[in-house]
């Protein structure tokens, strides 16, 4: 069966692959599973149907036959444990891709997200300009602890793994700030990433949304 996942209509990343649904997309062009995508938009996520899916009115949703699921950790995680390409065999390897899953999520995400929160939603309130060092400076002692523990190493622990998907989409999210740069090795551990034959065509599916619909609307 052909799961189903579904994307933003109308991406406010306009097509960067900074979406969550860019995750999943990665993963199932890594292992090699066809997905269908389903667009919706910010009205369509607050109504019942899609949160019967998702209760907290987001994206990315994954649907296959009976299962459903939210989060894209969650999901990614599903993928890589029922198909070959993401995990490693042995059990200890494996161990520790999944915990590379969570500390991207629960560690080195959190104050990349307050950043983008304090720019966009933040940036003209009263308190911003002392707020942002602030989030800088805890951003910067993650990178660097990251940057310590990958060293030369071309991925986290041994062969590409979830791990390594989960951390480098969310190091993308920096990308723009210009902050990644400051630490070469993370920079190139990304473009690592990004150089990959199943992101490019990640990214190539979910730039196309963005692109047909600019063409649409012009």
């Amino acid at each position: 069966m052909i799961p189903t996942i579904t994307a933003f209509e109308s991406s406010p990343d306009r097509g960067q692959g900074l979406a969550r649904d860019m995750r999943v997309r990665w993963a199932l062009e890594e292992v090699g599973q066809a997905c269908q995508v389903r667009l919706v938009s910010f009205g369509t996520m607050k109504q019942p149907a899609h949160l019967a899916l998702h209760p907290f009115g987001q994206i990315p949703t994954y649907e296959e036959g009976e299962l459903t699921l939210f989060e894209s950790g969650a999901i990614v995680l599903h993928l890589a444990q029922h198909h070959a390409g993401l995990l490693p065999d042995d059990v200890n390897a494996r161990a520790r891709a999944i915990m590379w899953m969570f500390a991207a999520l629960n560690t080195v995400e959190p104050p990349i997200l307050d950043l983008q929160t304090a720019r966009f939603l933040e940036g003209d309130k009263p308190w911003a300009a002392e707020r942002l060092p602030l989030i800088k400076n805890r951003i910067r002692n993650r990178l660097g602890q990251l940057a310590v523990r990958l060293g030369d190493a071309e991925w986290l622990d041994g062969a590409f793994s979830a791990g390594d998907l989960m951390m480098v989409h969310t190091l993308l999210r920096l990308k723009p700030s210009g902050m990644l740069a400051e630490y070469p090795h993370l920079a190139a551990y990304v473009a690592r990433g990004e150089a990959r034959p199943a992101y490019k065509r990640a990214f190539a599916a979910q730039l196309a949304v963005f692109t047909g619909k600019h063409a649409a609307d012009g």
